[in-house]
């Protein structure tokens, strides 16, 4: 059982078992020892009554008249009676009533002589019982402060239709023993209410500290960069965990600092490792244009001056390129400062949209925005547009005339996925190995530069550019962990 909650109340449920284990213990120890006190009670009484209508029936002469000899009578009572202390005893007959009493061990000032009143119908009803049925009679009244035995039995005496009693009473260690399973009793009720009270206001505290806690953990942003600050709750036990956890933080926040860092050197030392695999393809894309301008300046000396616009407009284009191709080498080269900001969705896409409305017209391509998900979100809305556009611009320039181009913007796993498909032809499997390295291109006009550069951006963000194969068609996903202030 893994759950503090159901540990604390398999504790809490063997100790009322046992709370009522110790009850029936203490209610079998207490009817032990009143029913042994009255069992024993009971066998006096039953012994004496028997041994008194033995005795009188053998002192009997032979060819005794029917009528009882009362004095022989008082006589027997008193000499097994006086064996038999705190039990008294009597004679009755059918129609004649009491006949002898005798109570000799009685302990008060005098001697007593006279059947208890209080008692009387019992004993008369006891007695006749006997005297009719012919067999032994007991019966045991339990009061409040005793327990009162009496016994009756036939006189085996021929024609004199005798019946002999006997009474006692238990003492009052019976009164006793029920005092003390009373507040037993009442001692264990009050604990296992007290108990479970406590364990239910110890269970509600804890949980209410861990409810706390879980509401700090869901209310923190939820951005893997940061973690939250847990406040105390006063519990030693769980503020351990809570020092353990914040202490944890401060690593966590060290290591990210540590990792951002190396995420940072690791960019550079692919930048530059770039900048080196590059430089041949530099220096062929330089060379191209130049001698072309060089070719067209020459042109234009020897040329008349209507002649000389149309090599400068040539020229002034491959300067553009040139320019074109210097700012992209330099978005590489240097680091990518971010400026992080919450931006609108819904503006920023309408504006990548538009940057790519020109072109997409002129190629007969239709460019469908699917947007879904959160209205903001945080980050460099500047160089994230530079990667998109870049990502629209070469889905619009592979995708047929007529065909389609789909920008879709969504949250997913926690991240934000910014993804473009075209119905192409898709990426030539001679350039799927380096697909994101510089100058790496299938165009005749292109670069190579605009895959390299979202990538860069992706990375910068802390996320990541994909590329997947449809049929027809490319796709390119651009992945950044998800931020929303």
């Amino acid at each position: 059982m893994k759950s503090l909650r159901g540990q604390l109340g398999l504790f809490w449920t063997l100790l009322f078992a046992m709370c009522v284990s110790l009850a029936v213990v203490m209610f079998t120890l207490y009817r032990n020892s009143a029913g042994a006190h009255i069992s024993t009670a009971r066998a006096a009484t039953e012994r004496t009554c028997q041994s008194i209508a033995t005795r009188y029936a053998h002192s009997l002469l032979p060819g005794a008249p029917a009528v009882p000899d009362v004095d022989l009578l008082r006589t027997v009572l008193n000499l097994v009676l006086v064996d038999a202390p705190q039990v008294e005893g009597g004679i009755w007959q059918a129609g004649a009533g009491q006949l002898a009493y005798a109570y000799p061990t009685y302990e008060g000032s005098g001697v007593k002589r006279d059947v208890p009143l209080a008692e009387q119908p019992l004993i008369v009803d006891m007695a006749a019982r006997a005297a009719h049925t012919r067999w032994l009679q007991t019966d045991v009244v339990r009061g409040s402060r005793e327990a009162l035995v009496v016994t009756a039995c036939p006189m085996r005496v021929a024609g004199q239709d005798l019946a002999v009693w006997t009474m006692t009473r238990a003492s009052g260690g019976v009164l006793d023993a029920q005092g003390s399973l009373r507040a037993g009793l009442g001692v264990l009720l009050a604990l296992v209410l007290v108990s479970g009270l406590w364990f239910v206001s110890i269970l509600q505290r804890g949980l209410r500290h861990v409810r706390a806690l879980e509401a700090q953990l869901a209310g923190a942003q939820s951005d893997a960069d940061t973690m939250p600050v847990l406040s105390p709750t006063g519990v030693r036990e769980l503020d351990r965990i809570v020092d353990g956890f914040n202490r944890y933080r401060v690593r966590f926040d060290e290591a990210h600092a540590r990792l951002h860092l190396a995420a940072q050197q690791r960019s550079r030392d692919q930048r530059l490792a770039a900048l080196g695999r590059m430089s041949g393809s530099i220096a062929h894309e330089i060379r191209n244009p130049i001698a072309t301008m060089r070719l067209k300046a020459e042109n234009a000396l020897a040329a008349t001056p209507e002649r000389q616009r149309a090599a400068l407009q040539v020229i002034v284009g491959q300067i553009d390129r040139l320019d074109g191709l210097v700012e992209s080498l330099l978005g590489l080269v240097q680091p990518i400062t971010l400026a992080p900001r919450p931006v609108p969705l819904a503006p920023w896409i309408d504006e990548r949209l538009g940057a790519v409305a020109h072109r997409a017209e002129a190629a007969g391509v239709a460019v469908v925005p699917l947007h879904a998900g959160a209205d903001a979100a945080v980050f460099d809305p500047v160089h994230l547009g530079r990667a998109l556009d870049n990502l629209l611009d070469n889905a619009v320039r592979h995708a047929p005339r007529g065909g389609k181009v789909v920008l879709s913007v969504q949250l997913a796993d926690g991240r934000l996925v910014l993804r473009v498909d075209d119905d192409g032809p898709g990426v030539p499997p001679s350039l799927l190995a380096n697909l994101f390295e510089p100058f790496n291109t299938g165009r005749a006009e292109g670069t190579g530069l605009g895959l390299a550069l979202a990538r860069e951006v992706a990375l910068a963000h802390g996320g990541d550019l994909h590329h997947a194969a449809l049929a027809p068609g490319a796709r390119f996903t651009l992945e950044l962990p998800w931020r929303t202030c």
